[in-house]
């Protein structure tokens, strides 16, 4: 019985937080690679919007891999996948294979690229396909292993019951405008903190539909938590633009800022849906380390205990 099915038959779903940020993301792959992927899984499928940290992932789960939308700026070409029959002539073919679907779609037609995946798997090659749902109605197949990005992150491993690419992707590309909400909400309200005399440096957590700030102290701030609040939602008011500036930057109006996830933004601050920021400073009673925690949407209104419930 292959290892896939020994020891992971009974695997239904599996549930992460989406971290933001490269280090985050990377590192969340790498830990899924190491408990989910099998040996013997040849059609990897992501699905997720544009920007939602799926070639992230990809570097995380299978590093060095190249990725052919993604270069250094240069697209490869020609497509190494259509010519894997030629390819597996020589000794060092290789042996794992990338394709976005929605940017090959633009050059490929479909039944093609369904035909290029199948020669590969059938060769005893691994395919890992970005936007796998679109691809899917052509390949009347599903993927070994099946990895939704949105504000969560669910890995899941198909049978002849589902999932569905298309019912993953229901899930994720609702929650995505959340996760980009509060992405820009996090930046916002760590620009508001060092504004007002925050030095300390902190850990990044997750919450759902919100975020937590983790710090060794307490920090010392020239206002309190209140006023933060308020000042933040005055930039949500003030609808400022929120652009990308480059890898590690973001511009907020016209100031240049530090962010590990620049792409994972709203348009601007009016985007943002009810931030609601917690007035007290928690003790995690393992650690005693002091956590701040933001939200975005009426989940702000809810218990701290109740923030992570399953509804």
């Amino acid at each position: 019985m292959p290892y896939s099915d020994r020891m992971q038959k009974n695997h239904l779903y599996t549930v992460f937080f989406a971290p933001r940020g490269f280090d985050r993301m990377v590192d969340l792959g790498m830990q899924i690679a190491q408990q989910y992927l099998s040996p013997f899984d040849k059609i990897v499928g992501l699905v997720g919007l544009a920007g939602s940290g799926k070639s992230m992932m990809i570097r995380g789960m299978f590093p060095g891999l190249e990725l052919v939308n993604d270069d250094d700026g240069v697209n490869v070409r020609p497509l190494p996948i259509l010519d894997v029959a030629e390819e597996n002539t020589g000794f060092f073919s290789a042996h794992t294979y990338h394709l976005d679907i929605h940017f090959e779609a633009a050059f490929t037609q479909m039944h093609v690229l369904a035909q290029a995946i199948m020669d590969a798997v059938n060769l005893g090659k691994r395919v890992i396909v970005e936007h796998f749902d679109l691809i899917y109605p052509f390949l009347n197949r599903n993927a070994h292993l099946l990895i939704g990005i949105g504000e969560e992150v669910i890995i899941t491993r198909p049978t002849l019951f589902g999932p569905e690419p298309q019912d993953i992707a229901d899930i994720v590309f609702k929650s995505q405008s959340f996760r980009r909400m509060i992405h820009t909400a996090e930046d916002l309200f760590e620009y508001v903190m060092r504004k007002h005399g925050m030095t300390e440096t902190f850990l990044h957590a997750d919450v759902r539909h919100g975020f937590v700030f983790s710090f060794q102290d307490k920090p010392q701030l020239r206002i309190n938590l209140d006023e933060i609040e308020q000042e933040v939602n005055a930039m949500i008011i003030q609808d400022i633009p929120i652009s990308f500036h480059d890898d590690l930057h973001i511009r907020i109006g016209e100031e240049m800022w530090l962010c590990h996830g620049p792409r994972m933004h709203v348009r601007s601050t009016g985007e943002i849906k009810i931030f609601t920021l917690n007035k007290e400073y928690l003790v995690e009673p393992i650690t005693g380390r002091f956590l701040l925690v933001g939200t975005v949407g009426e989940r702000g209104a809810q218990k701290i205990s109740d923030l992570n419930k399953i509804v």
